[in-house]
């Protein structure tokens, strides 16, 4: 039984510093954060934005197959884009509601992706 004693003395001084290291090594990585002062613990939270669509990303996932990647393909009726005369407004409501075989993309991508194609079209003129 002496023996054993020290043993189990020695253990729990053993765990006692793992103990006291892994709180320290919490309090260290909490920081501010996790102190009194909210002000502080509100700094060091990150906010997001949403960033704008990128026309050229949604033309070529949606447009390509018809317009072609430089907007001359015309399959299936599509008009050379490169060629075209509609304002971006214009632009707008055809991509919104389509127009003959084109197929309407209201229901496919927000007003911020259609203005976004919309602004990209006007950049493939001649």
């Amino acid at each position: 039984m002496a023996t054993i004693t020290p043993f189990i003395v020695g253990l729990w001084r053993k765990s006692s510093a793992i103990c006291l290291f892994c709180a320290a090594v919490c309090a260290s990585l909490c920081g501010n954060a996790c102190g009194s002062d909210p002000a502080q613990a509100q700094s060091n939270t990150r906010t997001y934005t949403a960033s704008a669509p990128d026309g050229m990303a949604v033309f070529r996932k949606y447009c390509i197959a018809c317009h072609g990647a430089d907007g001359k393909l015309g399959l299936n009726g599509a008009k050379d884009l490169s060629a075209s005369t509609l304002s971006k407004a214009e632009r707008i409501q055809v991509i919104t509601n389509g127009r003959k075989l084109m197929t309407p993309f209201n229901e496919v991508l927000s007003p911020e992706e259609i203005q976004a194609v919309a602004e990209y079209t006007l950049s493939l003129k001649k």
